[in-house]
């Protein structure tokens, strides 16, 4: 059986997850998260074969998360489930250790196939973002400014261009003002901006994601 731990900050999330997991006959949940700490004491206690983890939990989030059970368990498969579209985050997430990356719009056989593939030790990238990949390395000289940013300082600027302020990214990411305000610092000046209207502009004109409704996301699994 293929041990599964599935981290995710919505119950309802979970309960679809597992439903999904259970119509399976090789594949089995034994543990539940609903947050980065939760998601790391686990992995560190239990042994799973594949876990699936939420890319936008409150707090640190998931990549940071990615990182650091990486950091103490390289081996264990990590699979980001998220609401952002591949172009938005895959490419860091396997760049922080991920074994794949599915969107929650996803059909829950691809799921399946997913967390088969990387329990076996193989990575797990769509066909269309293996072609986004392969554009991206033809033109690795060519890389836009955000590029250049950290996790932190690109999940920020996502913010910052929707027109969150500097005091609801910090209640939403439990971090100071002070320390939004310092990263907001840093990705303005790696892309040579002043304002906040200009940061909009950029992520509009670059076609990034922008991280609009903080409180209420759309986390549905289908």
């Amino acid at each position: 059986m293929i041990r599964v731990l599935i981290a995710d900050d919505h119950a309802i999330v979970r309960q679809g997850l597992k439903q999904i997991v259970a119509e399976t006959s090789d594949i089995v949940v034994t543990g539940e998260a609903e947050n980065c700490d939760e998601a790391e004491e686990l992995i560190r206690e239990n042994d799973y074969d594949a876990v699936v983890l939420d890319i936008s939990m409150p707090g640190k989030g998931g990549l940071e998360t990615l990182k650091q059970v990486k950091a103490f368990k390289r081996d264990v498969p990590i699979l980001v489930l998220s609401i952002h579209p591949e172009e938005v985050f895959a490419l860091r997430a396997f760049r922080s250790g991920a074994s794949g990356y599915l969107t929650k719009q996803s059909a829950p056989e691809e799921l399946i196939g997913a967390i088969r593939k990387i329990s076996s030790g193989a990575k797990y990238i769509t066909p269309v973002f293996a072609e986004r990949l392969a554009s991206y390395v033809a033109n690795d000289v060519h890389k836009p400014l955000h590029a250049s940013l950290s996790d932190r300082e690109y999940q920020i600027m996502s913010m910052l261009a929707a027109g969150n302020s500097v005091r609801d990214i910090g209640a939403e990411l439990n971090l100071s003002i002070k320390t939004v305000s310092t990263y907001r610092y840093r990705l303005m000046r790696k892309l040579h901006l002043k304002t906040n209207v200009e940061l909009t502009h950029y992520a509009l004109n670059n076609n990034l994601h922008l991280e609009r409704e903080m409180h209420s996301r759309n986390k549905h699994v289908n």
